[in-house]
């Protein structure tokens, strides 16, 4: 009996043997987890679509023939509509009305300005690179007032997606003040609007 129970014992620690020597075999690894490739963000451009108000503020330069050039602050109010055509270009219309002081001489004052204008445009980022154009009229004490044309270009870049800081520079040609001089001005603004 002691035998046989010798036997039964041996054997069963030669059975555990490998159990308690461990895995003879190598473990497998364990998966290694990658993180995600970074996704590049999208540059960060506003839509311009919408309406906008504001004012301006600047310097402005007449000259009349026959008559020394005068220089002038300039301000006034800005409203329009830009509509954002999602390729990177944006056109729009608007509408500005300055006060400023600019003499033709000693016989007459410039008084105030309005335009109607016409701009297209590049988005560089949160910027807009311009050139625009269209209707002129001013007004003097003296000679009356007179209609005409401008052309220029600038840039605005949004600060906030309500508001918009830029810069523009302007040159307006006018025939004649009712049978007075040609003239001819030269503005450049900086501008501030709300979008909304």
């Amino acid at each position: 009996m002691f035998r046989r129970t010798t036997a039964i014992t041996t054997m069963a620690v030669f059975a555990a043997m490998p159990a308690l020597a461990g895995n003879v075999s190598e473990p497998a690894p364990e998966p290694v987890v990658k993180a995600p490739a970074p996704v590049p963000a999208a540059p960060l451009t506003p839509n311009w679509t919408g309406f906008y108000a504001g004012g301006q503020l600047g310097y402005a330069n007449v000259d009349a023939d026959g008559f020394d050039d005068d220089d002038s602050v300039i301000g006034g109010l800005i409203a329009g509509y830009d509509y954002d055509l999602q390729n990177g270009f944006v056109v729009g219309v608007g509408f500005d009305y300055d006060f400023l002081d600019a003499d033709i001489g000693n016989v007459a004052s410039v008084e105030d300005g309005f335009r109607a204008k016409l701009r297209g445009g590049y988005k560089i980022g949160r910027g807009l690179v311009y050139a625009t154009g269209g209707y002129a009229w001013a007004d003097t004490d003296n000679f009356g007032d007179d209609d005409g044309y401008f052309i220029g270009a600038g840039y605005e870049h949004m600060v906030t997606d309500q508001v918009s800081l830029g810069g523009e520079v302007l040159y307006h040609q006018f025939d004649d003040f009712n049978g007075g001089p040609d003239a001819d001005a030269t503005t450049v603004q900086a501008r501030a609007a709300f979008r909304f």
